[in-house]
């Protein structure tokens, strides 16, 4: 792995834009980083890598939505999320990864198409709602780091303001990263080779969240879901295995 190599090079320009998603929308960095990584290299080195980078990197965004955010809302999500991810990292290493590139594909797509159809709910959801939408994103966030997309489809489907819901999902990504960093540790996934990308991508990553902080400072409510929307879009489209040829 050198600098002129051009898969890292395209992994770097990745890794930046996934940082200014994530910084911006407070979800998405994965939606974009893991199914790209995994095309540019492969599902085991991608959802690891994007772990180490956010968990590290997202700190301080953490730290500072951590008074903002829904605990009641937050709380029995990442439970179910954090009871599921096993099965998720289970599907990680025992499924084909083009197959489960598919699917995953399939799931982001599926969750575009429930944002889009103008569902919406003015109260507060029930409990069992709540818990089921967490296994859902257990399950992806241990398979793919993709945990956002319904969570952000649960949460973008509410009545929640745009600050609101930012923080939430930044914090709700806080702890399922725990979670998912003690399963990948035990399923032999946190490697070498995934530190040494994670050196490599790691400082795009950072300035990305940086620069897309700055930008959710003025944005409208209006736009701040449509770029949500965006992010899942495009991530649905861009991992898709059929698309390989425009990323190696």
């Amino acid at each position: 792995m050198t600098a002129s190599d051009p898969i890292l090079i395209a992994a770097l320009a990745v890794s930046f834009l996934a940082g200014f998603v994530r910084g911006f929308s407070g979800f998405g960095g994965a939606l974009i980083f893991v199914p790209l990584i995994a095309a540019l290299y492969d599902p085991a080195r991608a959802a690891p890598t994007w772990l180490i980078i956010d968990a590290l990197l997202t700190l301080p965004l953490t730290i500072r939505s951590a008074g903002r955010c829904a605990w009641g809302e937050i709380a029995p999500m990442a439970i179910a999320a954090g009871l599921f991810t096993p099965v998720g990292v289970w599907a990680l290493t025992a499924s084909d990864p083009i197959l489960l590139r598919w699917a995953i594909s399939a799931a982001v797509v599926a969750i575009l198409a429930l944002l889009v159809s103008g569902l919406r709910y003015a109260a507060r959801p029930p409990l069992a709602a709540t818990v089921a939408v967490g296994a859902v994103s257990g399950v992806l966030g241990g398979a793919a780091q993709l945990s956002g997309a319904p969570v952000a489809a649960f949460w973008l489907g509410g009545p929640g303001e745009r600050g609101t819901i930012r923080a939430n999902l930044i914090v709700f990504f806080a702890l399922v990263s725990v979670a998912s960093a003690l399963s990948f540790w035990r399923a032999g996934l946190l490697t070498a080779d995934v530190g040494r990308l994670s050196l490599w991508l790691g400082p795009l990553y950072g300035l990305g969240i940086l620069l897309g902080s700055r930008w959710f400072a003025g944005a409208s409510e209006r736009s701040y879901r449509r770029a949500a929307y965006a992010v899942v879009a495009v991530s649905g489209l861009a991992s898709a295995p059929l698309l390989d040829a425009l990323w190696r």
